[in-house]
C-alpha cells in the first residue's frame, strides 16, 4: 500500500510529464484518497507553465509576419520560451524531491490564478 506522500509525489511528477500526464495527474488528484497539498501545488505550477507556453507560441506566430519589429519581438519570445523550459525543469526537480517550491518569477502568480484547483 502506498503512503499518502507517495501518491502526492506521483501526482506532482505526472503533472509535468506532457499534457496527457497532467490530465492523468488531475484525475488522480480528484480522487479523495489521493488528494495531497504537494499534488495540488504542482498541478497549479504545471498548468501555469503549459498555458504560458501556449500563449507565447501564439504570440510568436502572430509577430512572425511583421518585418523587423516582429523579428525582434520573436527573439524576445524565444528567450522567454527558453526560460519557461528551464522553469519546467525546475518544477519537475522540485516535484521529484517532494518540495513545494514555486518556480521563479511567476510561480506565486500561478498559485493564485489557479487556486480553484484544489
Amino acid at each position: 500500500m502506498e503512503l499518502q506522500s507517495d501518491k502526492g509525489k506521483t501526482v506532482a511528477i505526472l503533472s509535468y510529464i506532457t499534457i496527457i500526464g497532467f490530465i492523468i495527474a488531475l484525475v488522480m488528484n480528484n480522487d479523495q484518497n489521493n488528494k495531497s497539498d504537494l499534488g495540488v501545488f504542482h498541478l497549479r505550477q504545471a498548468l501555469g507553465i503549459y498555458l504560458t507556453g501556449i500563449v507565447l507560441s501564439i504570440a510568436q506566430g502572430i509577430f512572425l509576419f511583421i518585418p523587423f519589429l516582429g523579428w525582434i519581438i520573436n527573439a524576445a519570445i524565444s528567450l522567454s520560451m527558453i526560460a519557461l523550459f528551464i522553469f519546467w525543469i525546475l518544477g519537475l526537480i522540485t516535484a521529484v524531491n517532494s518540495e513545494k517550491k514555486a518556480i521563479p518569477v511567476v510561480g506565486d502568480l500561478y498559485q493564485s490564478l489557479f487556486s480553484s484547483i484544489a
